[in-house]
């Protein structure tokens, strides 16, 4: 089987988890706000997230000296929250509207990451050649980062955590969950971004690097202003 056809497959099913995770919650009877399944709320996030995946995975082909067009799960997420966040203030919602994402982010990224490891060198997500011994050789005879698989392990520990969390009603991460994931995601990709062969844009810092920093300070902002969640059942269930 092909590189490509496993990347669609583990594409489709990062896509299922994410479903089914954001699906689960509800039926454990966690309350998120209604406006994230508001039509419009949709179309923005799909419009903005598509966009950002485009522009971001394309600039920093041509910042590595190569040609083509590529996809960002990050430049995804960082178009996605520019968009709602344009939405929410031209819709006049003042209420934060992520929390529902917060798992289904966690577990579409790992799901999602594993397919580009098996698309090989071809999808330009692996790591820079390591003499370490879980170094992998994705099909040229250099052994290299997994970087995809560090970062899918790195995401599913953040979902085991989000849930149990979760399912033991803590209110604050389920509140602030979407910016405890953004400022993990932020955190961790920062680092593995040391690890991979992409051009550089300021200094030793690549696209990414940049990206990764924007992104955990907007979570850092979201977390430091939000309001202190009460413990109290009666807010989190249905």
């Amino acid at each position: 089987m092909s590189g490509a056809l496993l990347h669609t497959i583990f594409d489709v099913l990062a896509w299922l988890g994410a479903a089914a995770a954001a699906y689960g919650l509800t039926r454990r009877g966690l309350r998120f706000p209604a406006q994230s399944l508001a039509l419009p709320y949709i179309a923005a996030l799909v419009f903005g997230a598509g966009l950002g995946a485009y522009l971001f995975g394309s600039a920093n082909l041509w910042l590595s000296g190569q040609s083509g067009i590529a996809r960002s799960v990050e430049g995804a997420l960082a178009g996605g929250i520019v968009a709602i966040e344009l939405y929410k203030w031209t819709a006049g919602i003042n209420v934060r509207t992520g929390a529902r994402f917060a798992l289904p982010l966690a577990v579409g990224i790992a799901i999602g990451r594993l397919g580009c490891y098996f698309a090989g060198l071809d999808d330009f997500t692996y790591g820079t050649p390591t003499t370490l011994p879980f170094g992998h050789d994705f099909g040229d005879g250099v052994l290299r980062h997994p970087v995809q698989l560090y970062e899918s392990a790195a995401m599913a520990v953040f979902a085991l955590v989000y849930v149990l969390a979760a399912l033991n009603r803590n209110a604050f991460t389920i509140t602030n969950g979407f910016c405890l994931a953004l400022a993990y995601y932020g955190a961790q990709r920062f680092l593995w971004e040391f690890l991979k062969p992409y051009g550089t844009l300021i200094g030793p810092f690549t696209l990414f690097h940049l990206l990764s920093l924007s992104i955990l300070l907007y979570a850092g902002v979201m977390l430091a202003t939000a309001s202190k969640a009460r413990r109290l059942q009666s807010e989190l269930l249905a």
